[in-house]
């Protein structure tokens, strides 16, 4: 039996959406964020980093989503729905498995720490300073960073329904945490293809599946 080790408001749906996707049988091992939003120590026991999603299928222990996706793919796609197999639509699929966590996630996690700098848990009298250090950074360099890679997406989307073409793939499954934490608080606006392809992702009968499976799934804003 696999097993998913889940962690609400995490990158571990898409881990869900896959196996429901492919309709695999799969149980949950549920945890909660601390107050902080950090994962709780008991997942520690499962992966020394105490990370979400950790993947347990039959005794075999995986480890970061894109890695969980390419093994679900490669294991269980028999039917090969979720890889596409013309050579143009297999790189591109390459990258935007890498590109969801390579490029794209380290300037959200960035943006979600500099807006954060002048709150609690930040101490009461360091936080004007900080405000200040981190609208600082986003206004000189990140939104415009987040701007160029919310444009170029917009653009990728612009010509076909899904990252890799008119089927949905696990480029899609690998990026829809990043596009959703893009539109909830990257701050940029006029993304109608991006918002589409959101609407399209919560249409599919899977992804619902998954939301009753692993708990309400909405990133808030900054």
């Amino acid at each position: 039996m696999i097993t998913v080790h889940h962690l609400n408001q995490s990158r571990s749906q898409r881990v869900l959406w896959a196996l429901e996707e492919l309709g695999l049988p799969y149980q949950i091992v549920r945890y909660q964020r601390e107050k902080t939003m950090m994962a709780p120590e008991a997942l520690k026991k499962v992966h020394p980093l105490g990370k979400s999603p950790v993947l347990d299928d039959n005794g075999t222990i995986i480890a970061e989503s894109g890695a969980i996706l390419e093994h679900l793919q490669e294991t269980y796609d028999t039917r090969g729905q979720l890889k596409p197999t013309d050579t143009h639509q297999k790189l591109q699929y390459r990258f935007w498995l890498h590109y969801a966590e390579g490029s794209l996630m380290p300037l959200l996690l960035m943006k979600l720490v500099f807006g954060s700098l002048g709150k609690p848990p930040v101490p009461f009298g360091l936080r004007t300073l900080g405000k200040a250090l981190g609208e600082g950074v986003q206004k000189a360099w990140l939104n415009k960073q987040l701007e160029t890679h919310a444009r170029y997406i917009e653009s990728q989307l612009g010509s076909q329904p899904w990252f890799t073409g008119e089927q949905p793939s696990m480029a899609d499954i690998q990026m829809s945490f990043p596009v959703f934490a893009l539109l909830a608080r990257g701050g940029v606006d006029h993304l109608p293809n991006l918002q589409a392809w959101k609407t399209r992702v919560e249409n599919r009968p899977a992804w619902q599946r998954a939301i009753a499976q692993g708990g309400p799934f909405a990133l808030p804003g900054a």
